[in-house]
C-alpha cells in the first residue's frame, strides 16, 4: 500500500527569486531557479503529491504557477483552506517540465503580485538545463 502524504505550506521562502521578480530580471529568475528552490502548489488530494496546474476557461493547455514563498501562493487563493505545497529544487522542476512541457502554455511566477512574471515553459526548461561554467584552476 502506498504511503499517503499530505504536504502543507512550509515556511520556505526564496529570497533570490523574490529579489529577481522585484527587479523584473529574467536572468536573475533563471539563476534563482538553478540555485535555490521554488514553491510548487499541490492538489489537495490524499495520496501521492500531485502538482496543481491551472487553466483558463477556454484554453487547451495549462499554466504552471510557481511561487517565491508559500505566503505568495496563499495570497492568490485566500479563500481556500488547504494550501498544500512543496519546495522543488532545480532537478525536480526540470524533470516535471521535461515530462509535461507539451501540455503547458505558460509558467507564471508569483502571479498574485506584486511582481509577477511570465515565461514560456521551454525558456524555463532551457534555463534549468544550463550547466554551471567550469572553474578555472589556473
Amino acid at each position: 500500500m502506498a504511503k499517503k502524504t499530505t504536504p502543507r505550506a512550509p515556511d520556505f521562502r526564496s529570497q533570490p527569486l523574490e529579489e529577481a521578480l522585484k527587479a523584473q530580471d529574467a536572468a536573475a529568475v533563471a539563476f534563482a531557479l538553478r540555485n535555490d528552490k521554488v514553491i510548487v502548489p499541490l492538489l489537495p488530494v490524499e495520496g501521492p503529491a500531485q502538482i496543481r496546474v491551472f487553466r483558463r476557461d477556454d484554453a487547451d493547455k495549462y499554466m504552471l504557477l510557481l511561487f517565491s514563498s508559500a505566503a505568495t501562493y496563499v495570497k492568490m487563493l485566500p479563500n481556500e483552506t488547504d494550501h498544500r505545497v512543496l519546495a522543488y529544487d532545480r532537478a525536480t522542476l526540470r524533470e516535471f517540465l521535461e515530462v509535461n512541457i507539451g501540455v503547458l502554455e505558460a509558467v507564471w511566477f508569483d502571479v498574485a503580485g506584486p511582481h509577477a512574471m511570465q515565461a514560456a515553459p521551454q525558456d524555463v526548461l532551457d534555463a534549468l538545463q544550463l550547466e554551471a561554467p567550469a572553474e578555472d584552476v589556473n
